[in-house]
């Protein structure tokens, strides 16, 4: 009898969480954790796993999904080569963008998308013994926003962070606490603040927060019609902000950097914004650079 009970407490923890298996684009479902916007978790565990491996999380854009961009990015490839676990969320909603403009996906454990997959990276990091000071966040357009959102609010889980064709973290605040909202104010590029005011509303997502936080990499296009250009000025205006960097007085600018037609300004070390003359919405992901920016390659 007793062994019974013992099968089907074995039995009952793998129905759980069921293991994904290494080398597959995999869902993790069961008792991972709170999920209090029902967030898809998907998870590449490469065959070639570290001892002790960093972890990857790449939020996709509006209208994709996790495994869209499992297949559109090279970070699962990447992943066999140096051994770190990609996360893909899934979003909840209809048209598959992030809610980063409820105040719960904008407030440290608020119950919305971010709290989600801040939740992800806990199961992650305990389930494959993690480390943590290699756990990184990127995304592209929506999933940009939302990069920028998990960075402002659990700057304590990411050691860095890409950021492809975004918009500042609180740029799409909704007044009416609406989730997954639109907001065309920010995205034609109407918004412009100081670097004080934006490391405010970055600062106020974590109230009491003391601790490093993460580092920036910001990419955005010249010609974006999506979410206009002039975001990529604000976003680099928040972390210059956050970081204490002279958002006027730059360290370095280097042209044709890292390839032609880009333009790479360094603040300093926690933040580098590179402008892409020509390109739209969205960059391009450059799985290398992201390598050398984590610290893998």
């Amino acid at each position: 009898m007793r062994l019974f009970f013992c099968l089907l407490a074995l039995l009952g923890s793998m129905l759980a969480t069921a293991a994904p298996t290494p080398g597959q684009f995999s869902q993790v479902t069961g008792s991972w954790g709170s999920n209090p916007t029902n967030t898809g978790f998907y998870i590449y565990v490469p065959k070639n796993l570290a001892s002790k491996p960093g972890i990857i999380v790449a939020i996709h854009y509006c209208t994709g999904t996790a495994q869209a961009y499992y297949q559109s990015t090279p970070y699962a490839q990447l992943a066999e080569q140096y051994g770190f676990i990609v996360i893909y969320p899934s979003s909840p909603y209809s048209g598959t963008c992030w809610d980063v403009s409820s105040q719960a996906a904008l407030t440290h454990n608020g119950g919305g998308d971010s709290n989600s997959i801040a939740n992800m990276v806990t199961w992650t990091t305990s389930q494959y013994n993690a480390d943590t000071s290699k756990v990184f966040v990127t995304g592209s357009s929506s999933g940009a926003m939302m990069t920028n959102v998990m960075a402002a609010t659990y700057p304590e889980l990411f050691n860095a962070a890409v950021v492809y064709s975004g918009v500042a973290a609180g740029c799409f605040y909704s007044a009416s606490g609406q989730a997954d909202a639109w907001n065309s104010t920010c995205a034609q590029g109407n918004v412009d603040a100081t670097p004080q005011a934006w490391a405010s509303i970055v600062k106020n997502m974590y109230p009491g927060y003391s601790g490093s936080r993460p580092r920036m990499q910001i990419y955005h296009g010249s010609i974006d019609t999506t979410l206009y250009p002039e975001n990529y000025n604000e976003t680099c205006k928040e972390w210059a902000g956050v970081f204490g960097y002279t958002y006027t007085a730059p360290q370095q600018v280097e042209t044709n950097t890292p390839q032609s037609q880009y333009t790479t300004t360094i603040w300093g070390s926690n933040l580098h914004g590179i402008f892409a003359t020509g390109v739209g919405h969205t960059v391009p992901v450059n799985g290398a650079r992201d390598m050398q920016w984590f610290g893998f390659a």
